[in-house]
């Protein structure tokens, strides 16, 4: 078996604590991963991991082997790529993960130059408004809109989507548009939750004197989980709406929608490129994500 491959599927196991996510994250099947910590504690004479029927932990020995293993993977994929200086000459899987609207509207439209710059990186694009495990789940960036909390990850912030108010003209039309935000109280708002069951906060903005976040309480009784869903539901006149406006300014733009209430503005979101605090990143992260950063840049405020 080769041995640094066999150290590449130990550290996606120690850092997954799980032989089906590293095996799915390096595609690979389960049996080989197995196979390739065995063949592994064979060569070095200790257990790396404990199994159970539930879960991997990694042992003492298997931690000071894995920090040894982290290094020389990442050393060993910075070489074969040193001296690859046509990027066609780059090549292998780049995992990413990014929320529904910017693959949609931003990231995936503009693709195809990338493909075509470094056409032998194959990506495998996740595109979901949920967070997820970076490491665990073997993505190698992450694009994420919102404050981050995972001190683990190195997190580069882009900028921020400006937020805007929207209805459609179809909802406009039957309830009229809001010109003050006491108007609110004879409209509808579509609420938006990553998890079901949370209290919704109403109509956000930002006071213009203090630049203090307040809240509106709106009545609405549809709340959805996804970006997608919140536009589709603006679109069929269920309600007002506020999102990133690079996800909206095309429907404004003809005629679906329409922007209200501009004065009243909830505060920038934030964006971010996350990815795993490794001494090395791989020469095709390191592409992909310049090129990320250069598409989502005239989509964001500074």
């Amino acid at each position: 078996m080769n041995q640094l491959e066999a150290m590449r599927i130990f550290v996606r196991v120690a850092e997954a604590a799980s032989f089906t996510q590293a095996a799915q994250a390096l595609g690979l099947p389960k049996a080989s991963a197995s196979i390739a910590i065995q063949w592994l504690e064979n060569l070095t004479g200790t257990r790396l991991l404990h199994r159970t029927t539930r879960r991997v932990q990694i042992t003492q020995d298997g931690q000071v082997f894995y920090e040894r293993c982290k290094d020389l993977v990442a050393d060993m994929e910075e070489l074969q790529e040193l001296f690859r200086l046509h990027p066609s000459d780059l090549q292998g899987r780049l995992r990413v993960d990014m929320s529904v609207g910017a693959a949609s509207n931003i990231v995936v439209p503009r693709l195809p130059e990338f493909m075509a710059i470094y056409p032998n990186i194959d990506i495998e694009l996740s595109a979901s408004d949920h967070f997820v495990d970076v490491i665990g789940e073997g993505f190698d960036c992450v694009l994420r809109a919102g404050n981050i909390t995972d001190s683990s990850l190195i997190a580069r912030r882009l900028g921020a989507y400006r937020l805007i108010n929207c209805m459609s003209s179809t909802y406009a039309a039957n309830h009229g548009t809001p010109q003050t935000l006491d108007d609110l109280k004879n409209h509808t708002l579509i609420h938006y939750s990553l998890g079901f069951g949370a209290k919704p906060t109403g109509f956000e903005y930002v006071d213009s004197l203090t630049g203090e976040p307040l809240h509106v309480p709106v009545t609405g009784s549809l709340t959805v989980n996804n970006s997608s869903a919140y536009l589709a539901a603006c679109l069929a006149g269920l309600g007002i709406i506020q999102g990133p406006e690079p996800g909206l300014r095309p429907h404004i733009d003809n005629g679906s929608l329409i922007e209200i209430l501009p004065e009243y503005q909830a505060a920038p979101l934030p964006v971010t490129l996350l990815y795993g605090n490794r001494r090395h990143v791989p020469k095709r992260v390191q592409v992909f994500m310049a090129w990320l950063e250069k598409t989502m840049k005239p989509q964001l405020e500074s």
